[in-house]
């Protein structure tokens, strides 16, 4: 393996890393319906288990409610179940066509919950992105036994590293204060 393609394995990593913390994020729920937390439902569909979105069209209305249309009405029952199963804190209400998801207003005590998670994803992330700087600098270590570089070039390699990884965890916490915010808006 050469320094270049350490540093590209190494950024490809710390950009997924962040990728997944925006997954996460999405999901966590806010005081606004978002289509994102069914992401994670999983509905029994002819024995198989399928996604929610997969199965339905699902869309916000009026801001707090989200509305979930199956293209199969037959599956309405199950779509509730995978909804109830889920355990998102809200109670579907069908109609016989579509099931209704209504966002209640978050308690204060709720929002600090919900961003005690915020901060929880964001520091797993950084975690993350520390371990492949570590994973980086491990490889630099071997890279210098094999290709005997000067020391020098290690010492601005590891620099050039923990730049990376500085700039991805400014990233993470950007994210995060941004999601707290969200959280935080009544």
């Amino acid at each position: 393996m050469t320094v270049e393609t350490m540093y590209q394995t190494g950024t490809e990593k710390m950009e997924k890393a962040i990728n997944q913390m925006k997954k996460e994020f999405a999901s966590i729920r806010t005081g606004r319906a978002n289509p994102m937390i069914l992401d994670k439902v999983v509905v029994e569909y002819y024995g198989a288990p399928t996604p929610l979105r997969q199965l339905s069209q699902v869309s916000v209305q009026d801001g707090t409610t989200l509305v979930i249309a199956p293209y199969d009405k037959t599956i309405l029952k199950e779509v509730e179940k995978a909804v109830i199963k889920a355990d998102l804190g809200i109670n579907p209400n069908s109609d016989g066509i579509v099931v209704r998801l209504a966002f209640p207003p978050l308690t204060q005590d709720k929002r600090k919950e919900i961003c005690k998670d915020v901060k929880k994803v964001c520091e797993d992330t950084k975690v993350a992105i520390r371990n492949i700087r570590r994973d980086m600098t491990d490889e630099l270590k071997k890279i210098e036994k094999s290709d005997n570089l000067p020391e020098d070039s290690v010492k601005d390699n590891q620099e050039k590293i923990q730049k990376l990884t500085d700039k991805y965890i400014k990233i993470a916490e950007d994210h995060s204060a941004e999601k707290e915010k969200e959280v935080l808006t009544v």
